[in-house]
């Protein structure tokens, strides 16, 4: 095999480009002001996300409970979808966000609690609309689990 080289750089260099690239992120960051939006939540038997846009569809922030810590079976308890939405309301919140019209898809234990975890973080609903797919007529139904 080759031989193998190290280099190595000042520290003073890199921290001090890391610095302004965290500056410049925060700047941008705070310029942009969205009051009114979309929430969407996506509801499933094994997780819940949360994603907050605004009126045009940028997405301004996002939680789901595998972010937050939670894993396995405990993704999909409502209180995992509480603190979802609660999470998602909060990082909207930086961008001065307070109306919402929510969508929810899917079905699953989280559905109403991570509605009720938005509503606890201080975001006004205006609307909340069902989007869940409901198959007409569709493919055969799986035969029933002998347990």
């Amino acid at each position: 095999m080759g031989k193998k080289k190290i280099v190595t750089k000042s520290g003073d260099e890199t921290s001090a480009v890391d610095k302004e690239a965290k500056v410049k992120v925060s700047k941008k960051a705070s310029k942009r002001q969205v009051i009114k939006g979309n929430i969407y939540i996506h509801v499933s038997f094994n997780n819940t996300i949360v994603t907050v846009t605004d009126e045009k569809g940028g997405v301004l922030s996002w939680a789901s409970a595998g972010n937050l810590g939670f894993k396995g079976t405990r993704k999909s308890t409502p209180f995992a979808a509480t603190l979802v939405g609660k999470s998602a309301a909060e990082k909207a919140r930086r961008f001065g966000f307070a109306e919402a019209d929510i969508f929810v898809k899917g079905v699953g234990p989280g559905r109403d609690a991570a509605i009720r975890g938005l509503f606890s973080a201080g975001v006004d609903i205006r609307s909340i609309i069902d989007n869940t797919p409901i198959p007409h007529g569709g493919v055969k139904a799986p035969k029933p689990r002998r347990v």
